[in-house]
């Protein structure tokens, strides 16, 4: 427990005890904060006055770079016209506005927007889709999900349920129940060291029909995948994986659910990367990039038809039964049309898809550093796997993480012993080779 005797009565910025930080070890950090002040475009700045460079894009969200005044000034001019409506029974324009922006963005078919505040939120909304959806049309049976091992899909009881990474599940019981996964789609023996989606590893979704031959495919409701599953250390899809996965579904009636979270507004160098792999999801939760992380959001695409099959019954009648408090806020979404604007007047996707070989090859370059185990690369992303340390696994990247920080001046993200690396979209040639050379001098420092 930390000892609060010596806590003043009231907060003051130099008191660390109230704060219970999410996805963190505590205890050390506390000890040694990571603590950051200001942003601006490629960097961080830090309480002691250092300039990070920022090699995760802050959480995989802050695509265009920090401190933009395009979509502060949207903010602020927006708190001023109109702080805050309700989105029950009310509307206000730039809502509307920004899921005609959002649905145009998007794969043909995927013409309805659902906003919410978060991915998890994204994630969770999603489901609820999918079990209405089958009950409304008759088919109540279908009540199953179908995650992935490894998976990630945020941190509410659907998400977390059909999610796959073990420590994010095993406090919290039973979660809900009828729930599967689908083996993981990683193989290192067969794919070390891919750039971009790897050529072994399609048959692996061939394990959707062993669970359509368990369960039935009357009572499974629907499939969530991510088209590269970040959080766990940026394993892309195997070439062809999807479009099977998409054939299995649609045979047996089951939805499909892409989790872009991470990988939407431009990462794998497409607005959705749905588009980059040719294949259309039923739904597609999306949320981090969508404001640059300036506000938070997030949201589901939903095909026409089945927004289509809510829209019967009483005109007066409320259709689906979900929303909340903060769903397409005023300020985010003045954020998301600042930040969308951005991404099509400096073509950032387009600009990510130019970058991605010479982001591969700056990032492969360290596949011969002391305990490299393997380097996967796709769009503007890599996970660098080191080998554990014998006494404890996972320190080896927790130690990185923060000789980066401390002694290197570079953010990155860690999932155990795989560091993960995500810079902006507006990275240019001379900082890919910057971060590269950085974490370079991170895997020997903790060799």
């Amino acid at each position: 427990m930390l000892d609060k005797s010596s806590a003043p009565a009231v907060n003051v910025p130099n008191d660390l005890a109230a704060f219970w930080m999410p996805f963190t070890a505590n205890r050390a950090f506390k000890q040694a904060p990571k603590m950051i002040v200001g942003a601006k475009d490629m960097h961080y700045f830090t309480s002691d006055g250092r300039k990070v460079i920022d090699g995760a894009s802050g959480m995989w969200c802050s695509n265009a770079g920090h401190g933009r005044k395009e979509i502060s000034a949207a903010i602020a001019k927006q708190a001023e016209e109109l702080d805050f409506s309700p989105p029950f029974q009310f509307g206000q324009p730039k809502a509307f506005e920004l899921a005609s922006r959002i649905a145009q963005l998007a794969p043909a078919g995927l013409e309805q927007v659902f906003f919410c505040n978060s991915g998890s939120e994204a994630d969770d909304t999603a489901l609820k889709i999918a079990l209405a959806y089958h009950q409304i049309r008759g088919e109540g049976s279908r009540t199953r999900f179908i995650g992935r091992e490894r998976g990630y899909h945020g941190v509410g009881f659907g998400g977390t349920a059909v999610g796959g990474i073990g420590a994010n599940r095993k406090m919290f019981g039973n979660l809900i129940a009828g729930v599967d996964h689908l083996p993981a789609t990683y193989d290192r023996a067969k794919q070390a060291f891919s750039i971009g989606e790897p050529d072994y590893g399609v048959h692996f979704a061939e394990a959707l029909e062993d669970l359509v031959a368990l369960h039935g495919a009357n009572t499974i409701a629907a499939v969530i995948v991510e088209p590269m599953s970040g959080s766990t250390g940026v394993l892309p899809a195997p070439k062809g994986y999807l479009k099977r996965l998409r054939e299995i579904t649609q045979k047996h009636g089951i939805l499909l659910i892409f989790d872009e979270v991470i990988t939407g507004y431009g990462r794998l160098g497409y607005a959705f990367a749905a588009e980059r792999y040719g294949v259309t999801p039923d739904l597609l939760a999306f949320a981090k990039g969508v404001t640059n992380g300036a506000v938070p959001m997030g949201g589901v695409l939903v095909r026409d038809a089945i927004h289509d099959a809510f829209m019967t019954g009483p005109e007066y009648a409320c259709e689906l039964y979900h929303g909340y408090t903060y769903s397409a806020h005023p300020l985010a979404c003045a954020a998301g049309l600042a930040t969308l604007d951005i991404y099509r007047d400096e073509k950032l996707f387009e600009r990510a898809l130019k970058l991605e070989p010479i982001w591969a090859e700056a990032v492969m370059s360290l596949k011969n550093e002391p305990n490299v185990v393997d380097i996967r690369t796709v769009g503007l992303t890599a996970g660098i796997d080191l080998a554990p340390r014998a006494e404890a696994a996972g320190t080896r990247g927790y130690d990185a993480l923060n000789r980066g920080f401390h002694d290197h001046d570079l953010m990155m993200r860690i999932a155990g012993d795989t560091l993960a690396l995500t810079p902006p979209l507006i990275v240019s040639e001379d900082q890919i080779g910057e971060i590269a050379g950085k974490v370079a001098k991170v895997i020997r420092a903790v060799a």
